[in-house]
């Protein structure tokens, strides 16, 4: 037990941040390594592997993110500022990078691969961005000579532009809500909305338009018949064979010959092996976070710290809706990754780094004291008799 007279760093850490998010983010993390043992082994059977080939990477992954996810929440509101540059700027380039040498996955370039591990420079580029566009719009509210605003535009196009030449479509929808929550909860003028809206209109009538393989999940999407849907099929049967409280854990069938069971669809396994009811509890402990560290957000007095913290969960809200909205095809297919569940060591780790962005910046500090100064009156001295 820490004692609340303990001075060090750690019991400072420990009394100011917030447990109770701390704790729903841990039940994410041990429910992600219980569901790639449901859903992992088939997929790595199929692909040559060992049966425990994708769950001993997700465990391997798992140790560094929560180290990652508390080291930064150890950071103050400006030192988290100056990680989210540092971030961002190595992202940057690296997805430049990728451009050019990365390697090239069902036409698609957005990894780098060294030293038999691959890295996704777009998902760290994603909280590093929110938080400083966040501090960008805190700038121009604060100060008028700073066009923090312009700066956030032009950022957010800089981002798109990579993301549209990797290309990865599903990134850039899901970056581009994340600003225009950011945006907004900044103040935009209406003028803005309006302008934004058409703009966002035009790029997706433009992406449908002009790039078959967006207009082709689209059309899939409207009319399932028009083309291939068997993963989104498969994820169905997936979920309605478990029924309330599934088959039992490892008894999943129709997950064998769902490619990417342990991606893009754990949340079919996991309706398929322990029920509807594991679903929704999943669903109630991701809304916790989001309702928790939005609640959060609000409380700063600082305009930084409050968008950039309400950013952060956006983007980590938007993006599990993505993926279970997909997995219960209400959405177009898209591989988005379930945060903190889902496979994939890139996504963890910038998830986690994430995290301990929201943490650090929630956590409850001092507010500064208003000084008043006291007006010492003197009395005259008295007169001698």
């Amino acid at each position: 037990m820490v004692s609340r007279a303990d001075r060090s760093e750690f019991a400072e850490w420990w009394w100011t941040v917030d447990k109770p998010l701390l704790g729903g983010v841990f039940t994410l993390m041990i429910g992600g390594v219980v569901l790639s043992l449901a859903g992992s082994p088939a997929v790595a059977e199929r692909l040559g592997f060992d049966s425990f080939h994708f769950v001993n990477r997700h465990i391997a992954f798992f140790l560094p993110a929560m180290a990652v996810m508390i080291a930064t929440s150890f950071l103050t509101p400006r030192l988290a500022r100056r990680a989210a540059l540092i971030v961002l700027c190595i992202s940057l380039v690296l997805m430049l990078a990728v451009l050019f040498v990365g390697v090239e996955n069902n036409g698609a370039r957005r990894w780098l691969s060294f030293a038999g591990l691959s890295l996704q420079p777009s998902e760290f580029m994603k909280p590093a961005f929110v938080v400083i566009c966040a501090w960008l719009f805190a700038e121009n509210s604060r100060r008028t000579d700073i066009p923090g605003n312009v700066f956030a535009l032009i950022l957010l196009a800089i981002v798109v532009a990579l993301l549209v030449a990797e290309p990865d479509f599903g990134q850039t929808m899901l970056i581009a809500v994340a600003w225009g929550a950011l945006f907004f909860m900044a103040g935009l003028p209406w003028l803005w909305i309006v302008a934004l809206g058409l703009a966002a209109i035009g790029g997706i009538f433009a992406a449908y338009t002009l790039l078959p393989h967006v207009a082709g999940r689209i059309d899939r999407f409207l009319s399932p018949g028009s083309g291939d849907t068997f993963q989104v099929d498969t994820a169905m049967e997936s979920i309605m064979s478990g029924g309330w409280l599934g088959r039992g854990p490892g008894e999943g069938t129709v997950k064998r010959i769902l490619p990417d069971a342990h991606t893009d669809f754990i949340f079919a396994v996991a309706a398929e092996e322990f029920g509807i009811v594991i679903c929704i509890a999943l669903v109630l402990v991701f809304a916790f976070v989001v309702i928790r560290g939005l609640s959060n957000s609000l409380r700063s007095e600082e305009a930084f710290t409050r968008l950039a913290a309400a950013g952060l969960v956006v983007l980590f809200g938007v993006q599990s809706v993505i993926n279970m909205g997909v997995n219960l095809s209400i959405l177009p297919a898209k591989g988005m990754t379930l945060p903190f569940i889902s496979y994939g060591g890139s996504s963890m780790i910038a998830v986690a780094f994430g995290m301990g962005l929201i943490l650090a910046l929630t956590r409850r500090r001092p507010e500064p004291q208003r000084v008043t100064r006291s007006v010492i009156r003197r009395e005259p001295a008295p007169s001698a008799a």
